[in-house]
């Protein structure tokens, strides 16, 4: 199985939140015997205007992930049945990523993971911290993450954006305005963490592949990509954060038909 012509041949695509357990369910479901995932994570396709650049986006490029995972399993009689699915966090934030994956595969499935937004623009702001990109303290990066991110202009920054990542339910809104409300599937980072066979097997229901192997991949519960904390966030940045996201975790709760208390517990 060669993708060589333009075709929708992606079927899903685990579009974000990033730092909320996308590298874990990755692992998780690259296990599946009816599932190819590319070996590299984030493909980074759908958010880069580079590629949307000519009339005919560079669909070739993006195939080329897959191809190399193919041919690696050109032995496997199955090949020609698994779904075919990438991982990249920044879709989400991406404002234009939901109608170019609707313009590729208007069938596409797409996995949402939500954790809370507090923790999740801590760990962000670690990330950057340990790689090198970030430079400021918590507080500083957040007084300053505005006026950081309008440098970038008509574009976003996906650096600095620790807070402004925490939006959810204006993204998933602008993925229910291109997909149908059953072809996404949001999961909560707790869950994953917690109850990880549950949520495989809803996972696997959800894309259509076989659900009993929830059971033999949750057995080694996976925790990937983890960075260690230098520091520990201070109860007034999270009480501050809390208040700034109070409005939009309720949102939430109204969409998603969740209970999102334990977030506000810290």
């Amino acid at each position: 199985m060669i993708l060589k012509k333009h075709k929708p041949w992606v079927d899903f695509l685990i579009v974000g939140a990033q730092k909320s357990g996308t590298t874990t369910l990755h692992a998780y479901l690259k296990e599946h015997p009816e599932i190819m995932m590319p070996d590299r994570k984030e493909l980074h396709f759908f958010n880069k205007d580079d590629f949307f650049k000519a009339s005919e986006p560079d669909y070739a490029h993006y195939h080329s992930f897959f191809n190399e995972a193919c041919e690696k399993m050109q032995t496997s009689e199955s090949n020609n049945d698994r779904l075919l699915g990438e991982a990249t966090p920044a879709y989400l934030y991406c404002r234009d990523a939901a109608k170019r994956i609707w313009q590729y595969n208007p069938a596409m499935k797409i996995i949402i993971i939500l954790r809370n937004p507090v923790d999740r623009a801590f760990s962000h702001w670690n990330m950057e911290v340990a790689r090198g990109a970030e430079s400021l303290s918590f507080s500083d990066a957040l007084k300053y993450e505005s006026t950081r991110c309008r440098q970038a202009l008509p574009s976003q920054h996906y650096v600095y954006s620790y807070r402004d990542r925490g939006f959810y339910s204006t993204q998933i809104r602008e993925y229910w305005r291109f997909f149908s409300k059953q072809q996404v599937f949001v999961i909560k980072y707790d869950d994953l963490v917690k109850e990880s066979e549950k949520v495989l097997q809803k996972t696997f229901g959800f894309l259509g592949v076989a659900q009993e192997k929830a059971q033999i991949l949750s057995r080694e519960t996976k925790k990937l990509n983890a960075i260690a904390y230098k520091e520990r966030m201070t109860e007034a940045q999270r009480q501050d954060l809390l208040s700034y996201f109070r409005y939009e975790i309720k949102q939430l709760e109204d969409m998603l038909g969740w209970q999102c208390e334990t977030w506000f517990a810290g």
